[in-house]
């Protein structure tokens, strides 16, 4: 991405869709072909192949999912699905079998990650629980949280949003009530806690329940930032009303240092990605249509935004960091710095 300062963001555009009937919830990138990962609402994982005119997804086999997939990530020459089941699953990608199934969690698994330093994944789920497992063993090597299982208002809390740092040192985690709690990958103790309340919204009156929570959180280049994702307040519950929201921390001071409010596009940030070599940091998400939003920290502006159709899941960078991949409902989308979209 060392070039993408000399980029016209009016350029960014969507140059690619391709069309499907499920929901996407997770992509990752194949680092070794041009072809992506991708977790579906029918419980399935699949490859697709973005060489060809028209790419059909190749379904992984064996024991895997028994609901939606919600997150995968990749490590060296295998990769681990997670699901509302609560499972994780280790899958070959050169013969794309199941190799192993763990009943990792109580409840829906939100969020994975791949720490490669550590040799491990990390996942976070409903029960509240932050897990650590031996990418090579499947075997749980740290159980922890700092999240409460109940709000203070005495309904279900969840734990949406877990990120690792760049350097592989530290984890951070969000729950629900916009608490957030970073962790050093050597102990696995707990280094700060960061709050955004802003973010969760409880209305006693219209409906006796709450909405909103830390959906998304990612470090950036440098791992001194912590940016914080999800949706400003809202005043019907029922729905995705609230604006897009996104603050940056200096987690290490404690000091909250932006706050970007979206009053265009709404619903929640369910992914954020900085831009190496730049103070720039993309938002994607959505409510029932989805955005893509730039912002940029040093001037504390939006350097652009584009939506599509359906709600985002999930983004990933292709093999060349040229184009962006994007996960959403009923399509896979490839977004790129070209005059014209097709």
């Amino acid at each position: 991405m060392s070039d993408v300062l000399t980029r016209d963001m009016k350029t960014f555009k969507r140059t690619r869709e391709i069309r499907s009937t499920d929901i996407l919830f997770a992509i990752a990138n194949r680092p070794d072909r041009q072809s992506v990962l991708l977790g579906s609402s029918d419980s399935g994982v699949y490859e697709l192949d973005l060489t060809v005119e028209k790419p059909e997804r190749i379904k992984f086999s064996g024991p895997g999912h028994r609901s939606y997939v919600t997150g995968i990530a990749v490590m060296d020459s295998q990769a681990v699905s997670c699901g509302y089941d609560g499972q994780l699953v280790w899958w070959d990608l050169q013969t794309r079998q199941a190799i192993r199934t763990i009943d990792a969690h109580d409840k829906w698994i939100r969020r994975l990650m791949s720490v490669p330093s550590r040799n491990a994944f990390v996942s976070v789920a409903d029960d509240m629980r932050c897990r650590v497992w031996d990418a090579g063993s499947g075997e749980r090597i740290a159980d922890f949280t700092d999240h409460k299982a109940m709000t203070e208002h005495h309904f279900p809390s969840m734990l949406y949003a877990v990120a690792a740092s760049p350097d592989g040192r530290w984890i951070a985690t969000g729950d629900r009530v916009g608490h957030i709690a970073i962790w050093d990958t050597q102990t696995w103790a707990k280094k700060a806690e960061l709050e955004a309340p802003v973010m969760y919204t409880w209305d006693p009156k219209a409906r006796r329940h709450s909405i909103g929570g830390i959906r998304s959180l990612a470090f950036s280049p440098d791992s001194s930032q912590l940016a914080v994702g999800g949706t400003g307040k809202i005043n019907n519950i029922d729905h995705l009303e609230g604006r897009s929201r996104l603050e940056v921390f200096d987690w290490h001071k404690g000091t909250r240092l932006h706050e970007f409010e979206d009053e265009k596009r709404k619903g929640l940030v369910e992914q954020i990605v900085w831009i190496p070599g730049t103070t720039w940091i993309l938002a994607v998400g959505g409510d029932n249509k989805g955005f893509l939003t730039f912002f940029d920290t040093a001037t504390n502006t939006m350097l652009h935004q584009d939506g599509c159709e359906g709600h985002i899941h999930g983004v990933t960078w292709d093999a060349n960091v040229a184009s962006l991949l994007v996960a959403a409902h009923e399509r896979v989308e490839v977004w790129s710095w070209e005059k014209t979209a097709v």
